[in-house]
């Protein structure tokens, strides 16, 4: 049982680059693209990585690990000082801009657990309250003329280890602009997003002077007796779903008139969890399902963008199911073919019908139950190692608010795929049972 008061607040500073560095000494602003621009009022994207030391002290996370992540942090931010800046819209600018000034730094919470016992639960891949994770993430202290790039927590569990909780602007989280002439918006597409949100800023508030609001949009609640759990697609998992698909289509569909199918490991796996996710939430034969999959569109623009460039260059694209049609016993191939169709579309032309994106978004989601993808197995998340090893757990924290997905690369094994979901414990039993037994009789 955890706590009820779960964590100690240590120390809250402030993280900056090197002061004596001439770089951090100059003013740096960027204006944002469309594709920064259509995250720019949501929430921020949350996770939270787990290190398990058994052996780790107070007086040794205090001594070595503390200390030697500010300095991290610090040299880090001098190579990206936009993520040490601010998002700010200045009244003589048509978009909003990523500054930084001399002196200003990421804000950095340290922190102690009350209750070490919590590591387990923060690190486990079975149903657990999904609240347990939110006193280990920071808050972007927004407002509505400014809103912090990233925010970061450390927290100690005295014997067991400690997590990084990371809160980024989405707008801004990849917001290094250096190059940012290779990202041409010809239709004006950036300035439509900013209508679309300055007129939803206008409708929320009431009020004209609210139409350059940076503030994101209030955060959805979530739902009491909401469980989070991660499910894992082994690589072998991965393989016979793929047969058991190709197979079906061999007895539904003439070869030579039937679509290609894409079927690729992500393709597979959301398909297999949307099936599951429709069963599990009972819909009803009418009810609809958007889900939305977001496309890094580096490669497909012309001319396409360097791979290393650091601004967003991500689309969403989104398709729709129907419950009924999910529910048959052919459902896999129907969610597949959806899916397929999406990935399809990206391919072809990542950006057609980009211009009236947000406004699409918006009058789809009122009839159908929204679901999106957050993150992706080629992120390579248990990568991610400080000198300590790699991260027991990562979790996308925010999908308790976004009802979105999480998606990574199997912390089991090269090749597998896991997904994290934050849903109602009743639904989440029933998708449990779904996902695994599906799993088993493949």
């Amino acid at each position: 049982m955890a706590s009820k008061i779960p964590i100690k607040v240590v120390e809250v500073c402030q993280v900056s680059p090197p002061y004596e560095s001439p770089y951090s000494a100059v003013e740096v602003s960027l204006p944002l693209t469309f594709f920064d621009i259509l995250w720019l009022k949501l929430d921020p994207v949350e996770r939270i990585f787990s290190y398990e030391l058994t052996d780790l002290t107070p007086t040794l996370f205090n001594s070595e690990i503390l200390p030697k992540l500010k300095n991290s942090l610090s040299l880090t931010l001098l190579r990206f000082l936009p993520l040490a800046g601010n998002l700010t819209w200045p009244s003589q600018s048509a978009k909003p801009i990523i500054l930084y000034t001399p002196k200003d730094g990421v804000s950095l919470t340290v922190a102690e657990s009350n209750n070490a016992a919590d590591f387990d639960d923060l690190s486990s891949n079975e149903m657990h309250d999904a609240i347990v994770s939110h006193p280990y993430v920071p808050r972007l202290s927004a407002s509505d003329e400014k809103v912090p790039i990233l925010a970061l927590q450390i927290t100690l569990f005295p014997n067991k280890g400690f997590s990084i909780g990371c809160a980024a602007h989405h707008a801004a989280l990849d917001g290094k602009s250096s190059i940012l002439t290779v990202v041409q918006d010809p239709e004006g597409i950036g300035i439509e997003y900013l209508n679309n949100w300055s007129s939803m800023n206008q409708a929320d508030a009431g009020s004209d002077s609210k139409a350059r609001c940076l503030e994101p949009f209030p955060p959805k609640e979530v739902e009491p007796n909401s469980a989070r759990a991660t499910f894992t697609f082994s690589r072998e998992d991965i393989k016979k779903l793929r047969e058991r698909i190709l197979s079906q289509l061999d007895k539904v569909c003439d070869k030579n008139d039937a679509e290609p199918i894409h079927l690729s490991s992500f393709a597979i796996t959301l398909s297999y969890a949307l099936v599951c996710l429709v069963k599990a939430r009972g819909l009803r034969g009418d009810e609809k399902m958007m889900f939305g999959i977001p496309a890094d569109c580096r490669a497909r623009l012309d001319p396409p963008i360097p791979t290393n460039y650091f601004g967003n260059c991500v689309s969403l694209h989104t398709g729709v199911l129907m419950a009924g049609s999910v529910m048959q016993d052919d459902g896999i191939i129907y969610v597949t073919r959806k899916v397929s169709e999406v990935i399809q579309k990206i391919e072809n032309a990542a950006l057609e019908g980009a211009k009236d994106r947000v406004k699409k978004l918006m009058a789809t989601a009122l009839d159908a139950i929204p679901v999106g993808v957050a993150g992706s197995a080629r992120f390579e998340v248990y990568g991610v190692d400080f000198g300590w090893g790699r991260p027991k757990n990562v979790e996308v924290t925010s999908i308790d608010r976004s009802g979105a997905i999480s998606m990574a690369e199997s912390k089991a094994e090269s090749g597998g795929v896991e997904i994290g979901l934050v849903l109602k414990k009743d639904v989440m039993g029933i998708f449990k049972n779904l996902f695994v037994n599906g799993l088993k009789h493949v």
